[in-house]
């Protein structure tokens, strides 16, 4: 499983946020999935984080993720329980971070961390962005739906994070097994030129304009 990049990582940690919107600084994580694999051994984490006093699932969350406040109140982690468990999880050495839309979840990962002090824990991560292979690999769509379908994978797009975390994984071991070169996309994210770099720029990635009908591996592109 992932076997090129366990030449270069001791430990991968695949993972997913659902959010109650868009906003990196203003709205919340409401669930915080990763898988972290460490040679044979895989670790699961997937909780529910309770929200900041006051704050309410917007309806249209409730309706994409079936996330309610009450599965919050009732089984939901305090946000600084949440934030141990991450940074302890980044803590290994040659650790490889990856996600579906990276980007997406860095930014809110960000923010989320800053809030308790910890955001140097990303710092010196390397970084893998799924969707930016995969736009490589099949025309638009491009969402993880899309990819589940193109790839015919066990793991159902949910838009739960642990679900959503699973059919990455499984994503990227069938695109290493169609083609193995992941390892080439480490630190790399394509982004739609009509739209730009959605949220800050993370200073160690490098962004080059991906189409959406794909023209050669981005990683060939100066």
């Amino acid at each position: 499983m992932l076997d090129s990049l366990f030449k270069d990582f001791d430990n991968i940690i695949v993972l997913d946020t659902e959010t109650t919107g868009l906003s990196f600084r203003n709205d919340e994580i409401i669930e915080l999935a990763f898988l972290r694999l460490s040679g044979d051994i895989m670790d699961e984490y997937d909780e529910f984080i309770r929200l900041s006093p006051g704050r309410r699932i917007p309806p249209q969350i409730v309706s994409l993720t079936g996330i309610n406040d009450d599965m919050l109140e009732n089984y939901g982690v305090e946000k600084e329980r949440a934030c141990r468990a991450l940074v302890e999880a980044l803590s290994g050495r040659r650790t490889l971070l990856a996600a579906y839309n990276a980007q997406f979840d860095l930014c809110f990962l960000y923010y989320f961390l800053l809030r308790f002090g910890k955001a140097e824990a990303l710092q010196g991560l390397k970084l893998l962005d799924a969707m930016t292979v995969y736009k490589d690999r099949r025309p638009f769509p491009h969402k993880l739906a899309n990819a589940v379908s193109a790839y015919a994978l066990q793991t159902q797009n949910t838009h739960r994070a642990i679900d959503d975390t699973r059919a990455t994984l499984e994503l990227l071991c069938a695109m290493e097994a169609e083609e193995a070169d992941l390892e080439r996309y480490i630190n790399l994210f394509g982004y739609n030129q009509k739209y730009g770099v959605s949220g800050p720029r993370i200073s160690s990635v490098r962004y080059l304009p991906q189409g959406y009908a794909g023209s050669g591996k981005l990683y060939l592109h100066s």
